[in-house]
Order: C-alpha cells, then structure tokens, then sequence
C-alpha cells in the first residue's frame, strides 16, 4: 500500500505493507483525508507536539475492510470516519468523561506510529465513528475539524444573541463562524490580515470583518460590536491575537482559546484578574461534539462547498499541503480517486 510521510522540507508516498488489524482493531480503507492546520505547522516543523518525520492524517473518512475477533461494533463494509485522539480510558481524566484530556493521549495522524493518508489504517474499534448514508465522502470528512469549533462553543457556555469576536478566518476561524449562526449568535465580527478569507468570513455571516494588521484592532471590533465582546475566540494563538482578545473581551468577557499556539504567549494577568476576564483552553472535542457536528452538516446548517475548496489524489499530497498552505483555500482533502 501507499503511506504519506513528511520528512524536514519534503513530503513522500512511501510503499509499506498493509496492517494486519488487532484483536480490537478494525483496517480501514481510506477514502478521503483533509489537510488540517496543524498538520501544516507540523510540516513546517512548528507543531508544539508533533516531531519529524510523522505520518499525517487525522480527519478521515474510510470504509471498514476487516475486523479484528473483538472489534465490537467494526462492520466491514461500513463507512467511518475517525475519531483520532487515543485515549488510555483509566487515568481521571478518561474516568471522569475527560478522555480529550487524558493523561497519557496519543493522537492517530499527529506523532502516531499510522496516520490516514495511506491506502490503508488501523485502529481501535472505538475510534471509529459511523458516517450516515446521507453525508458523501467530503461532507463526512469534515465531521472531525468541525467538532473542534463546536467543542470550544459549547465550552464557551451560551453564545444565542450574544455579541462575539472570531480572530483568524482561516479554515478553524470559518467553522466557528459558521456554528455560531447556527446557533443564534448575535452579532458577529471576524479579524484575519487576509482579504480573501476576510471576504469568506463577510460571505458566510460575519457583521463585520476586520483587517487583523490595522492599527487598534481591539478599539475597532468593540465599536464595531458595541461595546466589548461576551466572547472571543482565539483561531490564531500568537501574541498579538492573545493581547488583543483580552483587550476585545475587556471587562468581563471569556476568551476562548482555539487555535495551536507554536510557541509561548503571555498574558496580562493583573487585568485578566481585576477585570474578570475568563480564558478557557479548548482541547478537541468529545463524542457528543462529532453528533453535533454530523447534524448540523445533515442539516446544511454548514454547507460542504462553503469549505471544501479543493481536492488532490494521494499521489499528488505535496500539492495538496502547498494549496492548503497558500491562504486561498478552506479545506483541502486527499482522496484516494483520480
């Protein structure tokens, strides 16, 4: 079979042997994979968590092929998508319905010894999620990258009628958005330093859309909101997207934290204090996060044209990494078709 493999400054389809599945695994055939942000920052060697070379792939679709003798609920035949984060299942965190945060977490596709650009996978039978029949192969490939948003939404606690701030329109930026309408959001302003995301962000609902690079931003999203915002949603992760959250959700507001921050950002935690600025770290998603996600996609409450913007065969991945990393795309899938 064909496996993906990113190396410093190259990215190889190597040949290996197909996995036999384990006794409570199942093989999947893969049939689509999206290029997710953080297998980008990975690939450009700025993945707080993941090394090089790794094998990438974690927003999967695929069909069920075999199934080991204790794979519960594995039908061969079936379409999945995955369910990426490996959890231990007996640390607290896993006891307590934490398992996101579990305390000895492996993440299939980001370090792990497979990831799903390959011809061929294994994994857990519990990692698999069913894909309904009314969902093609590249609107079920968007199950798992939408759950992240609707994991930090519901984290962030009820968002109906309330005035929000998204910072970076890129692919995760855009999910937020487009789960915030869906469930009732008032006004709504995103930042990005990109025109065209800016325009995509303006096109899928935004009230207002902000130039990231222009001087006072924070001064501009609260007149532009009215006031400061109920919630921020950090989608970047730097310094200066940090600084200015807090500056946005002045006083009394939540800053949501989305994006993968590459390195160290500090906070002003005199202010985050006495102004009672809450910040929540939001890590993945959990089970009801995939069920919530794969409704609102049934439901064409988050349109797959609106995000899916292009599509390469396997043997063409590098060019698949080099559009997703352009800026001029939402979401790039690998797919095993011509």
């Amino acid at each position: 079979m064909r496996r993906v493999v990113i190396y410093p400054g190259r990215i190889a389809v190597e040949q290996a042997d197909v996995p036999a599945p384990g006794p409570n695994e199942a093989l999947v055939r893969m049939l689509a994979a999206g290029v997710c942000g953080s297998d980008l920052h990975a690939a450009h060697g700025r993945h707080p968590f993941v090394a090089l070379p790794y094998r990438p792939g974690h927003e999967v679709v695929g069909i069920v092929e075999a199934a080991g003798a204790e794979a519960a609920g594995a039908v061969p035949g079936q379409r999945v998508t995955v369910q990426p984060f490996l959890p231990c299942w007996t640390c607290k965190m896993c006891t307590s319905g934490r398992e996101n945060l579990c305390e000895n977490l492996q993440f299939f596709g980001c370090g792990y010894p497979q990831g799903g650009m390959a011809d061929h996978f294994t994994l857990p039978a519990d990692r698999l999620y069913p894909v309904p029949d009314t969902l093609d192969d590249h609107t079920a490939a968007l199950i798992e990258p939408l759950s992240t948003p609707v994991h930090a939404i519901r984290l962030a606690g009820e968002v109906t009628g309330r005035s929000v701030a998204v910072l970076g329109a890129g692919t995760i930026g855009l999910f937020t958005l487009a789960v915030l309408r869906a469930h009732g959001a008032g006004k709504v302003v995103c930042t990005d330093p990109n025109p065209g995301k800016r325009a995509r962000a303006a096109a899928l609902g935004a009230d207002v859309t902000i130039d990231a690079r222009t001087p006072d931003v924070a001064g501009q999203v609260r007149t532009a909101l009215g006031g400061s915002a109920d919630i921020v949603f950090d989608c970047v992760g730097i310094q200066s997207s940090m600084d200015q959250a807090i500056a946005i959700a002045d006083k009394g507001g939540t800053v949501v934290v989305v994006g993968v921050p590459a390195s160290e950002v500090t906070v002003p935690l005199p202010i985050v204090q006495d102004h009672q600025i809450r910040i929540q770290g939001s890590a993945t998603y959990l089970p009801e996060d995939y069920r919530e996600s794969t409704d609102l996609l049934s439901r064409g409450a988050v349109k797959t044209a609106d995000f899916v913007t292009a599509t390469r065969p396997l043997a063409q991945v590098a060019e698949a990494f080099e559009l997703a990393s352009s800026g001029n795309h939402v979401k790039v899938l690998v797919t095993v078709g011509e």
